[in-house]
């Protein structure tokens, strides 16, 4: 062992006496303890007693769960029903938890009236109940299949004399829709979370990040840290709200305001060039990696910068010149089906590359299952052994106390799925019963694909598992059986069971490192569903009815996937006949670049792979223009500068910054709803014209 360890250190046993080894032995056994004290988290906790699960679900929590599931679904659905792009919210969620509860114990204790203190094992069911809550948001399609199959899209995708059939949006088959479905993926891996979590270690690195966040809260010096970022987060959300309020004012009429402004100048803006002032996409440009939004903006460029203009220079041969703006068969078809291209072929490449590294990863476990390192414990000795073996040593006895029977885990899904298949064809007639049954066969398999490849990755491909159902279900139904509305619903079945499950696993890694109970997450992801499948259609139906044009493309609020995944369901259906000229051709070329670019991209390595830009990230300015790309770049920007100037307060401060700028824009949604169906307008219109405009205007004006 000795003569090992010289050697690793360039050192020969010729030159060292048995004495010099023996001390230098004891001072590399002082120093790793003294390393394990520092770094092993649970032993700052070893005198916090753990409490029982029943006492980490407390009625503050739920309270507060609520209130913040109601703010973090105003913000999903905005971002939904304009670009499509959601970030990462478990930060903003666990701030915001560990800040409500924290003002409402202290101000129980100072009453006298304080019976259980606050723990962090409280604060991960608070983050738990809330991201599964405001998820629901995302997962329930409202703006990419479930408002996909309404009279307002299907419009927009012009008829060729097929029945496609449409379905428009109401609140009590919605919640009925959410409430037979989304439970399922809970239950289809609760089983596995032991192979998950402590056989297979798995790391779901948004899980674990969570962990350390809300651990470091409840440390003293977290705890300041945390005041300070609130206190950030709070000044920047009524900076965001008091912005919007401002803008507000001025947006009087198509094409007025600040987001209309024309930055660098009316042909620019023509195309979609211009920064329209979103506090919103500046805080999602912080917390988005540079690459993601450096890719958008050239995906922009690339589209509205040179493909369109180039085709619209064909208008005429490759399209009819009398063609409305909305039809897909002219300019809107190409933005339209090379949008789907490039999303298909990333997303194709991605889910076959995490279904390989799944089973490599599978075959790995079960090859090394019994296999343990031979080596005497002595000579394993490195600085984290110690520390990480104490961890993982408290952390397992507490996850496995509490177990959830794995009958009921297999019943309830029985159960859900019974009910379900007998449900979901009086909601959608052309979504037959063999079919639910179908996917409710293959959705187990799917689920644990997901929530391991997540478990690897930290990606989540549960809209490319519904892409499967649009395409698999659509084609089996058929045009004049309702494919199109089939597929869609058939999408929203398969990706809440898949975007559920992997979501569940996260949280359960969450709870593993916070000694939060199973129990408790298992029960905190299933009250927060609930609450989802109440909140996201209530809220999405105040959007519904404010703003009549939402889903019209141009608007406040254009939808744009709910156009695409429309169109996906058609193209499954109806197949390509429908295409204009050569558009075919470009669709190929955009799918097989974007499987190119990734590859380009796995072959260079993490490091080079930085400067290739994402497939995906730029098919998303494709449809809708570059201006959201331009903020989030401009919050990049802000984000570079700043850790120039002072990294370490930017990474402390800059995720608060963020979250406070998106908050408020987007509970800013919530006065302008109601003021909308109170039928109280803007009382001015900010509007941009050229000088030439602009005379004949006064001209006309003073005749």
């Amino acid at each position: 062992m000795d003569r090992n360890r010289d050697e690793e250190n360039g050192l020969g046993t010729n030159y060292n006496s048995e004495v010099e080894i023996e001390q230098k032995s004891k001072m590399e056994k002082e120093e790793e303890e003294k390393e394990e004290e520092e770094t092993s988290v649970e032993r700052i906790f070893e005198r916090k007693e753990v409490p029982p699960w029943r006492e980490q679900l407390t009625v503050r929590a739920f309270v507060v769960s609520l209130v913040l599931a109601v703010l973090f679904t105003f913000i999903v659905m905005k971002l939904n029903l304009t670009t499509g792009i959601i970030p990462s919210l478990n930060v903003s969620a666990g701030m915001l938890g560990f800040f409500f509860v924290s003002v409402w114990s202290k101000f129980l204790d100072k009453s006298g009236l304080l019976r259980q203190p606050f723990t962090r094992q409280e604060n991960t069911v608070i983050q738990t109940c809330v991201v599964a809550s405001s998820g629901i948001a995302y997962s329930g399609g409202f703006g990419s299949y479930l408002f996909g199959m309404s009279e307002v899209i299907a419009k927009q995708s012009e008829k060729t004399g097929v029945n496609r059939g449409f379905k428009n949006p109401e609140v009590g088959w919605m919640i009925g829709f959410l409430f037979v479905v989304s439970f399922l993926g809970l239950c289809s891996v609760v089983p596995l979370r032991k192979i998950m979590i402590i056989d297979f270690k798995l790391t779901y690195p948004s899980g674990t990040a969570t962990a350390h966040l809300i651990n470091s809260f409840h440390t003293p010096q977290g705890a300041k840290l945390a005041k300070k970022q609130v206190r950030v987060l709070g000044k920047y959300f009524s900076f965001s709200f008091l912005w919007g309020f401002f803008q507000w004012f001025f947006a009087g009429g198509d094409d007025c305001g600040f987001a209309s402004f024309p930055t660098f100048g009316l042909k620019a803006r023509k195309y979609k060039f211009f920064f329209d002032f979103s506090a919103t996409y500046v805080g999602v440009g912080m917390i988005c990696p540079y690459i993601v939004n450096v890719s958008m903006l050239v995906g922009g460029i690339l589209s509205w910068g040179l493909m369109w203009p180039l085709i619209e220079t064909r208008k005429g041969d490759w399209y009819s010149a009398d063609l409305p703006s909305s039809s897909i068969r002219g300019l809107q078809g190409y933005k339209i089906f090379i949008t789907i291209a490039t999303i298909l072929g990333d997303g194709l490449y991605n889910f076959f590359k995490v279904l390989g590294q799944t089973l490599l990863g599978l075959l790995y476990q079960i090859l090394h299952k019994n296999m343990s390192d031979g080596r005497p414990i002595e000579d394993r000795s490195s600085p984290k052994c110690s520390s990480t073996s104490y961890n993982d040593t408290r952390r397992t006895q507490v996850f496995l106390k509490d177990r959830i029977p794995t009958t009921f885990a297999i019943g309830g899904y029985i159960a859900i799925a019974a009910i379900s298949t007998a449900t979901l064809p009086h909601i959608f007639p052309q979504l037959k019963w063999y079919y639910i049954l179908v996917i409710y066969l293959v959705a187990p398999t799917m689920a644990f694909c997901n929530a391991y490849g997540c478990g690897l990755t930290d990606w989540s491909l549960a809209s490319t598992y519904g892409k499967l159902g649009i395409f698999g279900i659509g084609a089996w139904a058929g045009a004049q059986h309702g494919g199109v509305i089939a597929g869609l619903a058939a999408c929203g079945v398969m990706m809440n069971i898949v975007s559920t499950a992997s979501d569940l696993m996260q949280d359960f890694k969450t709870g593993y490192l916070t000694l939060a109970s199973p129990r408790s997450m298992f029960v905190s992801q299933f009250i927060g569903t609930a609450m989802g499948c109440v909140i996201s259609p209530c809220v999405f139906w105040l959007f519904y009815k404010a703003f009549p044009d939402l889903g019209q493309n141009g608007s406040e609020y254009p939808a744009p996937y709910a156009l695409v995944y429309h169109n996906m369901a058609v193209l499954g259906v109806e197949g390509i006949s429908n295409l204009p000229k050569n558009c075919f051709m470009l669709c190929c070329v955009f799918f097989g670049a974007a499987i190119l670019l990734n590859l380009v991209r796995d072959t260079l390595g993490r490091k080079r792979a930085q400067f290739i830009p994402i497939p995906m990230a730029m098919a998303i300015p494709f449809y809708l223009g570059p201006y959201f790309s331009i903020d989030m770049c401009v919050g990049s920007l802000i984000l570079f500068i700043w850790q120039r100037i002072n990294k370490a307060k930017a990474d402390a401060f800059g995720p608060a910054v963020a979250s406070g700028l998106i908050c408020g824009d987007g509970i800013w949604t919530l006065p302008s709803s109601v003021l909308a169906l109170a039928g109280v307008k803007q009382p001015l219109c900010m509007k941009f014209l050229s000088r030439a405009t602009n005379a004949k205007v006064d001209k006309f004006l003073g005749s």
